[in-house]
């Protein structure tokens, strides 16, 4: 079954959109989304360092999503507002991710296929390691819900309850350098926020708990992939890009839907 090139892209879209559903949401709750976009465009930098020290790219973006992520932290509070640190933090960290690409020599780089991803083009082992990281990120969510979710509320509730809100920042750090990591293959570091960001905004009118915005984050993201890859075939289009188109025609209807009923989101 995996001799198929589009059973796999299938796969690895699905593994994608499972992974991203509840961290997106804790993006879009707390926030962060230009964080997300930040994080994303520093892999290439990642790619760039993988590739000089021939190691692994998965292990390279995850490093340097956790440093950017270091840093940020380290900054903030000290002079800059947080949307300026971080965007100049992503813009610079991706300029340096292209301008180190261009001295990597003897290697070959598609770098349109790290932009954009090449969704088509992935292997059993790319599978292997998009879904291991799914498992781990939504292990780490379901692992530490409650208390990544008191901390999201209320950070003061969370210091009442015996929470550290500075740990559970941490392992949403750790999952979004790991979603990072996997996604860069199927969407491209310049959707992957759109991936993050678009399912959990659209599932946000149509829920009434968490839980409920969550698992309906993860059914449009899988609905999204899956119709954007067959759309994507039928009619000859770029696949990352065609994935994203769907997750944000749904955010649309929906938000139409939502604004006609009169409902409220949580």
């Amino acid at each position: 079954m995996l001799d198929d090139f589009m059973t796999r892209a299938t796969l690895a879209g699905i593994g994608v959109a499972i992974a991203a559903a509840p961290l997106g949401c804790f993006v879009v709750w707390r926030r962060m989304a230009y964080f997300g976009d930040a994080t994303a465009h520093a892999a290439i930098l990642g790619v760039a360092l993988s590739l000089a020290f021939q190691t692994s790219i998965f292990i390279g973006t995850v490093a340097i999503a956790l440093v950017m992520a270091t840093t940020v932290t380290l900054l903030s509070g000290r002079g800059y507002a947080m949307d300026t640190i971080l965007g100049v933090l992503a813009h610079s960290s991706l300029a340096f991710g292209l301008v180190a690409v261009s001295f990597l020599s003897g290697v070959r780089i598609d770098l349109m296929a790290y932009l954009f991803g090449d969704i088509l083009a992935v292997s059993r082992v790319d599978l292997a390691v998009i879904w291991g990281g799914a498992i781990v990120v939504v292990g780490l969510i379901a692992w530490r819900w409650s208390a990544l979710l008191t901390s999201t509320l209320n950070e003061e509730l969370a210091f009442a309850a015996g929470l550290n809100p500075r740990r559970e920042q941490l392992i949403l750090t750790l999952s979004l350098a790991i979603t990072v990591a996997v996604a860069i293959k199927v969407v491209g570091v310049l959707l992957i926020a759109a991936m993050l960001i678009i399912p959990a905004a659209a599932a946000r009118g149509l829920s009434r708990t968490p839980e409920a915005m969550a698992v309906i984050a993860a059914v449009i993201g899988v609905f999204s992939a899956v119709v954007g890859l067959r759309g994507a075939y039928v009619f000859d289009t770029p696949a990352g890009p065609s994935i994203v188109c769907v997750a944000a025609v749904l955010f649309a209807l929906f938000g139409v839907l939502g604004s006609a009923r009169g409902s409220k989101s949580i």
